[in-house]
This record gives C-alpha cells, structure tokens and sequence, in this order.
C-alpha cells in the first residue's frame, strides 16, 4: 500500500515539475538592452522608454526593454556599431555623427526646406523603404526620425551673413557643410558636449532644431537665435537591434514590433515638432533675442547652400550609389507633402 502511494506521489511530482517547467517556458522574458544618448529626463528618451513598454504590454511580458539613457553604455558615436557588436541589444543612433558611415542617408540631413519634424520624419523612413540603403545592412532598423528645421543659435546676435563670418558653430556631419558655406567655422562635437562648450567659449553658436534649447538647456548659455528657414536642415535618427537578437526571437514577437515601430513613426514625428515649440517659449523666457531674417537676406543665406546638393549627388556617384535618384525623390517628396 504504502509502495502503491510513493508510486502515485512520484507519478505525480514528475508531471507537477513538467507543469512547472512548462509555464516557466512560457513566461520566460527576453530582456533587451537600449543605448541613448538623450538625457533621462529629456521628452525622448521617455518617449523610447514607453516604446519599451509598450512592447512588454503587447508580448504579454516576453520582451522587456531596460534603457540606459545619456549615453551611459556607448557614446553617442560608436551607438550604432555597439549594437552590431552586441554591446547593447538596441540603441538610438544619430546617422551624421559618423560622417560617411551612412552615405546614401545623409540626404535627409540636406538643406532641403522642410517645414516639420513630422514631414521630414515620414520622409526618412519612405526614403529607407524605397533604396533600402546597405549601410545599414549589420542590424535591424526598428525605424527612422529626424527633428524639425536646424537652425542658427549664437552668443552674439547674427542679423546677416557678415555676422556669422569667422564664427565657431557646433555641428556634425552634413550641418559642418552648410556652416562652411554660410561663412561660419565649424566644429564637430556630439550634442553632448554642446552646453559646455557654448558656457566656456569653445564654440560662439549651434546649428540645432529648437528642441534643444530645452531639452539640452542650450537657451541658458546662447543669447540668439536667427530664424534661417530657407537654408534650414534636419538630421536622421535610427533606432537600430542587434541582428542576432532580433532573429532568437519568435516571428509572433518580430510582428509586434514592427507594429509598434510604424505607430513610433508618426508619434516621434509629432513630439520632435511639440518640443521645438516648448524650446521656443522656454528661450524666449530666458530673455533671448529672436531674429527672423528679411526675405531677402534668406535668399542670400539659401543660395550659398544649394552647391551642397550638388556635392551631395557627385560624392554619391564617386561611391557607386543613385545620389541623383535619391535628392529627386526626397525634393518631390517635400513638394507633394
């Protein structure tokens, strides 16, 4: 008898431990890790924390997104060749800060006139499905932003171009073209190093989308901004994951993502154009000076960069890339939309 009920209680252990280590499968988490370079408090790297989660929610806890956010696993400039590396599993990558690593991409970053983030957020990514750029062929793109107009912001007011003459300016990447062009100095360094360098005099201004004089309290150590909208810029964002992280997880998982990435489009898109507009009343309430060019000294300004694009598609063609094919498309892009 008492044999009989070991049998029946070893029967029994045997497939409670089953059980166990079947809802232990099903309940097993991926955990991702995610590189930005935005401070934690800044609108998007909350934004990319509630990308996060909204990836949890909807694989029902498999995936779980842990964010490292003001560049504290990779520096702003080796994010993307982190995640190829697998340093972190995810990360935010801005394509300029690696001049000529993404070359056919660098059209978005071109004086093109756009008139919003959204507009050339949409565009970035329309762009990416159409010529499916192979420099980014080491990862998997989640999906594309780019921020609103990149404008001028000083310490000393410029009204023309004679003001910005001689002037050190921060940028990256294509932005450093249109600074030279503009007559100014440029000087490469990642957004990071920005508010130090305008407060000790390294740099006398910033080409920047007005987000930043919030999001990077550069308002508190520039005293104007020259609103130079026809030679204005933007720059592409990446959010990238490791490839071999994306292909361990289950197709069910992949589809989710990417429908959590289509709807990250259109809302990184509208909070890049809702920040500019915060970053313009929080400048304006440091007292600084707003300047908005007459239509004539902006003609002066868009002329000087249009060579660009044209440097732009001879660069392209040196490389064995459609340069020309590419600027039509984003031009007739930002004319029909």
């Amino acid at each position: 008898m008492f044999r009989k009920g070991l049998s029946f209680f070893c029967v029994g252990c045997f497939l409670l431990s089953i059980l166990v280590i079947g809802v232990g499968t099903s309940q097993a988490k991926t955990d991702l890790t995610y590189s930005i370079f935005f401070p934690a408090t800044h609108t998007h790297t909350l934004l990319a924390t509630e990308w996060g989660k909204e990836i949890e929610k909807r694989t029902k806890g498999e995936v779980k997104v842990t964010m490292f956010p003001g560049a504290t696993l990779t520096p702003p400039n080796q994010s993307y060749d982190g995640v190829v590396k697998g340093i972190s599993d995810i990360a935010m990558t801005v394509c300029s800060y690696t001049a000529g690593r993404f070359p056919l991409m660098e059209v978005i970053d071109l004086p093109l006139g756009y008139k919003s983030a959204l507009q050339a957020t949409r565009l970035a990514n329309v762009f990416y499905n159409k010529f499916k750029p192979k420099e980014f062929d080491d990862t998997k793109v989640m999906y594309f932003s780019a921020h609103g107009p990149g404008i001028l912001h000083t310490k000393k007011p410029v009204h023309k171009l004679e003001d910005l003459k001689g002037m050190k300016i921060r940028c990256t990447g294509t932005s450093a073209k249109l600074v030279s062009h503009l007559g100014g100095t440029p000087v490469a360094m990642p957004q990071t190093e920005t508010y130090d360098a305008l407060q000790k005099g390294v740099v006398d201004g910033v080409m920047n989308p007005m987000e930043a004089l919030k999001g990077w309290k550069i308002a508190e150590v520039i005293k104007s901004t020259t609103l130079n909208y026809e030679s204005d810029y933007s720059m592409a964002f990446v959010v990238t994951m490791n490839k071999k992280k994306w292909d361990s997880l289950s197709k069910e998982t992949q589809a989710i993502i990417l429908k959590v990435n289509e709807e990250w489009i259109e809302k990184t898109g509208k909070v890049w154009d809702d920040i500019d507009k915060g970053g313009f009343e929080f400048t304006k309430s440091k007292g600084n000076q707003i300047i908005t060019l007459s239509k004539q000294e902006d003609d002066r300004w868009a002329k000087l960069v249009l060579p660009i694009l044209n440097e732009y598609v001879q660069a392209m063609k040196a490389k064995g890339l459609p340069g020309d094919e590419a600027l039509k498309f984003c031009q007739d892009y930002i004319k029909k939309n």
